[in-house]
C-alpha cells in the first residue's frame, strides 16, 4: 500500500493531545500549554481567544462546550481566568482551554457567537467575577440583582456583617438611605405626600437592564400608556410567583396577541452563593452541600463531587481507588435516582398539562418505595449525604423497614436483597408500563405536546442542552457513554434517544430511561450478592480530612437532568488538608435555561408552563 493510498487523519477525528499540538502550530504565539502544578491543556491570549475558539469547533470538531467559568488567583498569580471544557458530541475527553486577564478592568471577548450556551455562563462570570464580555448581547447579573454591590466570588470581596467594614453595607442601601415599598408605589401622583417628599425617588431603574436586553425595540413604559396601546404587543411577567414554575422563577414574556416573540428567563431569587461556601468550607464538608442542588437527586448529585475530588486525590501518593462494591453500590443509588426523577417530571409535567395529581400521585407511590430504601440505607430520604471520597458512607443494611409498603395500615419488615429484587425486577417496571398506557395514547397530551416546545438538532448542541432535552432532539449523547466513570463501561445498556425535539418526545424519552435505568438495576442485583461482606470503603475510613492534590479537575456525572459538573482547584498545601480554591457547579438546570427562550418563540402563551416543565428544571441547582 502506497502513501498515496492512506487518507490522511481528519482533524475533526485526532485525539486531544494531537489536536492540541495543531492549535499551537497553528497559533504559535497564542495558545501555550498550561505548565502550572496538576494543570491540563492551554492558555490562549486572550487577543486571539475568538479565533482559536472558531478552530477549536469548525476544523477540531470540539462542537459541544460543556462549561465555562472563572477563577479568581488573587495573590497567586494576581489575574482573572476563564476556563472551558470543549467535547465533541460524538464523545471523548474535553479539550481544556483558558484565557487570562488582569484583575483591574478585566475584560475577556464573549464566545456567544461561537457557542450560545455560554450566554447564561458569562452572564454569570461577570455577575460573581466582575469579568466583561465584549461582543455579549446582554451582559448583566443573572444570579445577584442590579445594583448589588461588587462581585462575591472575587477573593478580595468582604461578606457584609462578617467581614465588611461598614454596616449597613453598600448594597442593600445602594443611595444611602432605605427604599421603603411605599417610595416605589407606581401611582404615586394619586398619593397626597408630604410637602417636602422628593417624588423623583419613586422610579425605579433596577428593571432597566432586564428589558432593554429583549430586543423590544420600544419604550417598555410606553407600552403602558393609554397613548401607546395601539397593539396587542404586550409585555407579561409569569413569575416568580406562579405556581407553574415551580419555585421563584421569572419569565418576562413578549406577546404579540397570545404568540410568544421574546422570552426571557430571570432567576436569582434562591441564589445563596452556594459556590462561596464550598470555597470556605474543607473538602468533605461539602458533601451535604451537594444534596441541596438538586433535592430530587441527592444522590447522583453527590457522586458527581466525589468524582472530581478523587480526581486530584488519585494524583497524590496514599489514594486507593474506590473498591469494587462500593463503585457497584453507587450505580445503584443513581440509576434508583434517575427513576426517582423521571416519576417526578413526569407526574407533574402531566400537573402543568391539566391533569391534576392524578398522574402525579401514581409516579409519587412509585417514588416513595425508592425513598424508603435510602432512608434505611442514609438515614435520609432527600438529603442523603452518603457518597464520599473513596466509597460510600456505610453499606446496604439487612433489613428496611417500609412505610410505602402498607399491610393492613402497619409497617411492614423485608429483607434488603428480596425487597431491592422484587422494586427492580417487578413493581417499577409494573408502574413504568402502568403511566405509559395511561399516557402515552391520551389524544389530549398528544394534542398539548406534538410539535410544541421545538428543539432543533443543531440548536440543542450549540446551546449545551444537556440530558433528555438534548436526547430528545436526536442526539445520543449521555456521560455514562461518552466519557465513562464508575463501572457503567462493564454494563449492557443503551443510550435512549428520540429525534423530534419536542415535549411528547422529551415525555417519551424519559419513559424510556427508566426503562434503560431497570435494566442496568437487573445487572448490579447479582453483583451487589456477589460482593457482600466485601469493604464499601477504600483507605482509612477514620481520616477526617483528605489530601487532596494541587492542581485542577473536572468531574462529571449524567444527572438525570443532564450533565452535572464540578470544577474545583486546589492550590493548598499537598501534604495536609485545605479548602477548595476554586469549587464550581456545571448545574445542567441552570445551562438548560439558555435555549428556553429559542423553544418558546412562536409557541402560544399557553404553552410556555409545559414547555418549561418539560425541561424539567429544580430552582435550588438553578440559582445555586
Amino acid at each position: 500500500m502506497t502513501d498515496q493510498m492512506i487518507a490522511p487523519v481528519r482533524p475533526e477525528t485526532v485525539d486531544v493531545d494531537a489536536a492540541i499540538g495543531i492549535l499551537k502550530e497553528r497559533f504559535p504565539d497564542a495558545v501555550k500549554d498550561d505548565t502550572r502544578e496538576g494543570y491540563v491543556g492551554v492558555v490562549v491570549e486572550r487577543s486571539q481567544l475568538v479565533e482559536v475558539a472558531t478552530a477549536i469547533r469548525d476544523e477540531l470538531g470540539f462542537d459541544y462546550l460543556s462549561s465555562a467559568t472563572a477563577v479568581d488567583y488573587l495573590g497567586i498569580e494576581d489575574s482573572m481566568e476563564m476556563v472551558y471544557h470543549a467535547y465533541r458530541i460524538s464523545g471523548g475527553k474535553p479539550l481544556v482551554f483558558k484565557a487570562q486577564t488582569p484583575r483591574e478592568n478585566s475584560s475577556i471577548p464573549s464566545l456567544i457567537d461561537i457557542w450560545p450556551g455560554v450566554d447564561f455562563q458569562e452572564r454569570e462570570a461577570y455577575d460573581l467575577y466582575g469579568i466583561s464580555f465584549p461582543g455579549h448581547p446582554n451582559q448583566k447579573r443573572i444570579l445577584m440583582w442590579e445594583g448589588f454591590n461588587g462581585h462575591p466570588m472575587r477573593k478580595d470581596w468582604k461578606e457584609a456583617y462578617y467581614e465588611a467594614e461598614l454596616k449597613p453595607f453598600e448594597s442593600r442601601w445602594p443611595k444611602g438611605y432605605v427604599r421603603r415599598s411605599e417610595e416605589l408605589n407606581i401611582f404615586g401622583k394619586n398619593v397626597a405626600y408630604p410637602a417636602d417628599f422628593d417624588l423623583s425617588r419613586l422610579s425605579d431603574d433596577t428593571e432597566a437592564s432586564l428589558y432593554a436586553g429583549m430586543g423590544l425595540g420600544v419604550d417598555v413604559e410606553a407600552l403602558n400608556s393609554d397613548e401607546e396601546l395601539k397593539t396587542d404587543r404586550l409585555v407579561v411577567n409569569l413569575g416568580p410567583h406562579h405556581p407553574s414554575t415551580h419555585g421563584v422563577f421569572r419569565m418576562v414574556v413578549t406577546l404579540n396577541g397570545e404568540t410568544i416573540e421574546t422570552l426571557e428567563p430571570v432567576m436569582g431569587y434562591l441564589h445563596r452563593n452556594h459556590e462561596k461556601i464550598g470555597e470556605r468550607n474543607a473538602w468533605n464538608h461539602n458533601m451535604p452541600f451537594t444534596d441541596r442542588l438538586d433535592y430530587i437527586s441527592s444522590m447522583s448529585n453527590n457522586l458527581g463531587y466525589a468524582l472530581a475530588v478523587e480526581q486530584l486525590m488519585s494524583r497524590g501518593m496514599r489514594y486507593t481507588p474506590p473498591t469494587y462494591r462500593a463503585e457497584v453500590i453507587r450505580v445503584l443509588m443513581v440509576e434508583l435516582t434517575r427513576i426517582v426523577n423521571h416519576l417526578w417530571a413526569i407526574g407533574f409535567l402531566l400537573n402543568d398539562l391539566g391533569a391534576f395529581f392524578t398522574p402525579a400521585l401514581y409516579a409519587i407511590a412509585e417514588r416513595e418505595k425508592i425513598l424508603d430504601f435510602f432512608e434505611a440505607t442514609a438515614g435520609s430520604r432527600l438529603m442523603c449525604n452518603y457518597m464520599r471520597f473513596g466509597g460510600v458512607f456505610k453499606d446496604i443494611p439487612e433489613r428496611i423497614r417500609s412505610t410505602a409498603n402498607l399491610l393492613n395500615d402497619k409497617v411492614r419488615d423485608f429483607e434488603t436483597t428480596q425487597y431491592l429484587t422484587q422494586l427492580i425486577t417487578e413493581t417499577l417496571p409494573r408502574a413504568v408500563d402502568e403511566l405509559d398506557t395511561f399516557l402515552t395514547d391520551s389524544e389530549i397530551i398528544k394534542t398539548r405536546t406534538i410539535g410544541v416546545g421545538y428543539l432543533p438538532t443543531e440548536t440543542a448542541i450549540a446551546y449545551s442542552a444537556a440530558g433528555p432535552l438534548l436526547r430528545g432532539s436526536g442526539v445520543a449523547y449521555d456521560v455514562r457513554r461518552a466519557e465513562p466513570y464508575s463501572i457503567y463501561p462493564e454494563l449492557d445498556f443503551d443510550v435512549a434517544v428520540r429525534y423530534n425535539g419536542d415535549i411528547y418526545d422529551r415525555y417519551l424519552l424519559r419513559i424510556d430511561e427508566m426503562r434503560e435505568s431497570l435494566r442496568i438495576l437487573k445487572q448490579i442485583l447479582p453483583r451487589l450478592e456477589r460482593t457482600k461482606g466485601e469493604s464499601f470503603f477504600s483507605g482509612n475510613k477514620a481520616v477526617y480530612m483528605p489530601r487532596v492534590a494541587i492542581g485542577e479537575a473536572y468531574g462529571r456525572v449524567e444527572n438525570p437532568k443532564g450533565e452535572l459538573g464540578y470544577y474545583v482547584v486546589s492550590q493548598g498545601d499537598p501534604k495536609g488538608p485545605q479548602n477548595p480554591w476554586r469549587y464550581h457547579v456545571r448545574a445542567p438546570s441552570f445551562i438548560n435555561l439558555t435555549v428556553l427562550g429559542q423553544m418558546c418563540k412562536g409557541q402560544k402563551v399557553a404553552d410556555v408552563v409545559a414547555i418549561l416543565g418539560s425541561i424539567d428544571i429544580v430552582l435550588g441547582e438553578t440559582d445555586r
